[in-house]
């Protein structure tokens, strides 16, 4: 068994497609074809559905792709270490987020690439069940998510903030600047909320069935620009925590008014328990645990 051969069952995995894998492996196709069926005889399995297209992979293909992640992670986390002897100037991280974390997933990237200078960052805006799921099939180092009801066993969680929600208005709207608002109050305003695929839209809902009261939801979005733009026209009002707003949000047109009774919602950096994590994720990971982040 090479290690190319692991690569290359990574790649079709990922790709779904026998030529697009192939390329990103800089080989031929019938190279990749041939090495990934020398795989399959080694191990007396059968692991990719094929025609003459890719079908998938099968139920032992899974399970080998599961090891064959562990196998090249590991690897790479042991020439990290090897690196790590001397000093850790670069490496390649993984990150998943959830979408409302965009500007502490910003803040923390230009952080990361301060201490490592050569630090190559992948960056993914997925839900908090997808980021547990990729965690798991080890397709991402760390992950920034909601904790507030903990976390499954076998994960590792270190709280960055609380959320802090914030009512958005126009300029030009007759709001007052300051004015704090209850949540029976905002139930009243045609609101433009982020969708229900969203966890703090399930946070959202939660708070207007304590106050009860059913909100006005007049648009439903997983875009924050399009927040902006319904919001900047003046008659819409939207709702969401100021980790998941733009700075084009702070340059004018859109104003920000705090909401009384903030419910508790924890962003935490997580990660898989285990004592083989690559050198530079365990570095990152010490690293997060010095700063200090608030929206």
């Amino acid at each position: 068994m090479f290690l190319r051969q692991l690569h290359y069952l990574v790649a079709v995995a990922e790709h779904r497609h026998f030529a697009r894998a192939a390329e990103s492996c800089r080989v031929s196709q019938p190279a990749l074809s041939a090495g990934i069926r020398q795989l399959e005889e080694e191990l007396k399995v059968t692991i990719i559905q094929r025609d003459r297209r890719f079908q998938g992979l099968t139920e032992e293909g899974w399970r080998v792709l599961k090891w064959a992640r562990q196998t090249l992670d590991s690897l790479d986390g042991l020439r990290q270490e090897a690196a790590l002897a001397q000093r850790i100037s670069g490496g390649h991280l993984a990150i998943g987020a959830v979408p409302s974390a965009l500007r502490a997933i910003s803040t923390l990237a230009d952080e990361y690439r301060r201490v490592i200078p050569d630090l190559t960052l992948e960056i993914v805006s997925l839900s908090t069940q997808e980021i547990a799921r990729r965690l798991k099939e080890r397709e991402l180092h760390l992950a920034i998510a909601y904790t507030e009801h903990g976390v499954q066993q076998g994960f590792e969680t270190l709280d960055l903030y609380r959320e802090t929600f914030v009512l958005l208005s126009a300029e030009s709207s007759n709001i007052a600047p300051e004015r704090c608002f209850q949540w029976h109050e905002l139930g009243l305003l045609p609101l433009c909320l982020f969708d229900r695929g969203m966890h703090n839209r399930h946070i959202l809902d939660r708070c207007f069935q304590a106050a009860g009261v059913t909100p006005r939801v007049v648009v439903e979005t997983n875009a924050p620009s399009i927040i902006h733009e319904e919001v900047r026209r003046g008659q819409i009002y939207a709702i969401a925590p100021v980790s998941a707003l733009p700075d084009y949000f702070m340059d004018g047109g859109v104003r920000l008014n705090p909401i009384a009774d903030q419910p508790c919602a924890t962003i935490s950096l997580i990660r898989l328990s285990q004592d083989n994590l690559p050198a530079v994720a365990s570095a990152i990971w010490d690293h997060t645990q010095t700063l200090n982040l608030s929206y």
